[in-house]
C-alpha cells in the first residue's frame, strides 16, 4: 500500500531577500541610468545615503514579515518593491526635466507606507478579525466617499471633486474606502452565499436572485452612480462596482449577476453621461481624440494625444531612460506615468511592467484559493481584483481602450493617497498568504472573542450535505407511510 505524503510549507525567507536584493538594485540602477541619460556624471547626489537607507528600511520590512508571518507569500513584496523603485525613478527623471523635486516627497511617503506594510503584518495577527466589522466598513467607506462633498474640505481637481485638503496636505479619501468596502462586500457576501446563489427563479437558463436579495446590489450601484454624478469620477465608480460585481460571481458562481451587473452598469453610465457634461467630455475625448476641433478645444484631447505620441515614439524597445522627452506630456509623472515609461522602454518594457502586476494578482487569487475560510478567499480576491481592475482602467485611458479617468497606477504613479494604500492591501495579502501557506496543525487559534461571526465549522471538518430530494424520493416515502 502506498502512502500519499504532502511537502511540508516552504517558509520562503531566502527566496523573498533574493528578490528583495535583485529589485532594489534594479530600482537604483534605473535611477543611476536616469541620471547618466539626462547628462549627469558619475553617480548621483546622496546616491550611497538613498542606497544606504532604502536597504536599511527593507532589510527591517523583510525581517519583520518573517518574524511575524513566517508563511508569507515571498514574492508580493519584492514585486511591489520593483514596482515602487522604478516609479521613484521615473519621477525623478520627470523632475529633471521639469526642475522640480516630487521624488523626495515620494520617496519619503515610501518609506511611511513600507512601515504601514509593516504595521499591517504585525498587528493584525488573523485577517477574520476583520469580518466582524462588516457594518462599520461600509459605514467608514461611505464616509470616506462623502468627504471631497463637505465644503471647504474638499477640493476639485481637472473638474473631479475626489480630494480632500487638510493643513496644506491633500489625501484622495476613495483610494483608501476601496479596502473598507473590499472588507464589507466579503464580509456581507460569505454570510449571504446561499441565499444568493440558490434562491429566485430561473430564466433562460440562468438563476436569478430573489427581490430582496436584489437589494445590495440595487445599493451598490446606486452608491457607483452617485460617486460618478457628484463627484465627477468615473474611475473610482467603475472600480468600485466592478469589484462588487466580480465578488459577487465568485461567491456564488452565477453568470447571472455578472449579466444584471453589466446591463446596471451600462445603464447608470449611459444616462449620467446624458446629464454631466464633465463626464460626457470624457467620452468625446476618447471617441474623438484626433479630430481638429477636439484636439484644440480647453480641456481637449491634446494631452492625451501627446501621451499617444510618445508611446509611439518608444517603439519596440524605447529611448532608454533620460532620452526621451515625457514631460510633454500631461502629468507625466502621475496620470501618465504609463507613457513615461512607454516612451522610454519601450512595448517591450510596458508588457514587462504589467508582468509584474500580474505576478502580485496571481499571487493574490492563489492566496485565496488555498485560505480555509470564506471569507477570507473573498477578501484577498476582492483585493487582488481591485488591483488587477485598477491597472485595466488606468492603461486603458492611457491607451484609448476606455475615457480617461484619474486613478494612479498602483505603485508607480506619484502622489501619497494610492502609494499608502495600495502598500497597506500587500500588507493584508501578506498576513492572508500567511494564514494558506501555513500548515494546519501549525495554525494558532485566535481568542475566542476573536472568531465572533466566524464560520462555525473548523478549515479540516467536513460539513455533511445532505441529498435534494426528488419526486420519485417523495413518492416512495409515501408509498412507505401507506403501507
Amino acid at each position: 500500500m502506498s502512502v500519499v505524503t504532502s511537502a511540508p510549507a516552504r517558509k520562503g525567507r531566502v527566496p523573498e531577500l533574493l528578490l528583495l536584493v535583485l529589485a532594489l538594485a534594479t530600482g537604483l540602477l534605473a535611477y543611476f541610468l536616469v541620471h547618466i541619460g539626462t547628462g549627469g556624471t558619475g553617480l548621483p547626489d546622496r546616491f550611497p545615503m538613498i542606497a544606504g537607507i532604502s536597504a536599511a528600511v527593507v532589510l527591517v520590512a523583510h525581517l519583520a514579515i518573517r518574524w511575524t508571518a513566517p508563511y508569507a507569500d515571498p514574492i508580493l513584496f519584492p514585486s511591489a518593491l520593483l514596482l515602487n523603485g522604478l516609479g521613484l525613478a521615473m519621477i525623478y527623471r520627470i523632475d529633471v526635466a521639469d526642475e522640480t523635486n516630487a521624488v523626495k516627497s515620494q520617496l519619503q511617503l515610501t518609506a511611511v507606507s513600507i512601515v504601514l506594510m509593516m504595521v499591517t503584518v504585525l498587528v493584525l495577527r488573523n485577517h477574520r478579525i476583520l469580518r466582524n466589522y462588516m457594518w462599520v466598513s461600509l459605514v467608514a467607506g461611505i464616509l470616506l466617499l462623502l468627504l471631497p462633498l463637505v465644503p471647504g474640505l474638499g477640493r476639485a481637481v481637472y473638474g473631479a471633486r475626489i480630494w480632500i485638503s487638510i493643513a496644506g496636505f491633500s489625501f484622495q479619501p476613495a483610494e483608501l474606502a476601496k479596502i473598507f468596502f473590499a472588507v464589507f462586500f466579503a464580509a456581507y457576501l460569505a454570510q449571504e452565499r446561499d441565499n444568493l446563489s440558490l434562491a429566485g427563479p430561473k430564466i433562460l437558463g440562468m438563476r436569478f436572485p430573489k427581490l430582496r436579495h436584489f437589494l445590495p446590489i440595487l445599493l451598490a450601484w446606486a452608491l457607483s452612480m452617485g460617486v460618478l454624478a457628484f463627484q465627477k469620477d468615473f474611475g473610482t465608480a467603475l472600480l468600485f462596482f466592478g469589484m462588487f460585481v466580480a465578488l459577487l460571481y465568485v461567491a456564488t458562481e452565477r453568470i447571472s449577476w455578472l449579466v444584471i451587473g453589466g446591463v446596471l452598469a451600462a445603464g447608470g453610465i449611459f444616462a449620467i453621461v446624458q446629464m454631466v457634461p464633465h463626464i460626457q467630455a470624457r467620452f468625446v475625448v476618447w471617441l474623438r481624440a484626433l479630430d481638429p476641433d477636439v484636439y484644440d478645444a480647453q480641456y481637449g484631447s491634446y494631452q492625451l494625444v501627446q501621451g499617444l505620441f510618445g508611446m509611439a515614439s518608444g517603439g519596440l524597445f524605447g529611448t532608454g531612460f533620460g532620452e526621451g522627452y515625457p514631460s510633454k506630456s500631461f502629468a507625466a509623472n502621475s496620470d501618465f506615468i504609463i507613457a513615461s515609461f512607454g516612451e522610454e522602454i519601450g512595448l517591450t518594457g510596458l508588457l514587462a511592467l504589467l508582468a509584474v502586476y500580474l505576478i502580485i494578482v496571481m499571487r493574490g487569487i492563489r492566496t485565496a484559493v488555498h485560505l480555509r475560510d470564506g471569507f477570507g478567499k473573498l477578501l484577498a480576491t476582492g483585493l487582488s481584483f481591485t488591483i488587477a481592475l485598477q491597472c485595466f482602467i488606468v492603461v486603458g485611458g492611457v491607451t484609448r481602450l476606455i475615457p480617461l479617468t484619474g486613478l494612479a497606477m498602483p505603485f508607480l504613479a506619484h502622489g501619497g493617497s494610492a502609494l499608502l494604500t495600495n502598500w497597506i492591501v500587500i500588507g493584508l495579502l501578506l498576513r492572508m498568504s500567511d494564514a494558506s501557506r501555513r500548515p494546519a496543525n501549525t495554525d494558532p487559534l485566535p481568542p475566542k472573542e476573536m472568531l465572533e461571526g466566524i464560520d462555525e465549522a473548523s478549515p479540516d471538518e467536513e460539513v455533511p450535505v445532505e441529498p435534494e430530494e426528488t419526486e420519485s424520493d417523495s413518492q416512495l416515502t409515501e408509498v412507505v407511510r401507506i403501507k
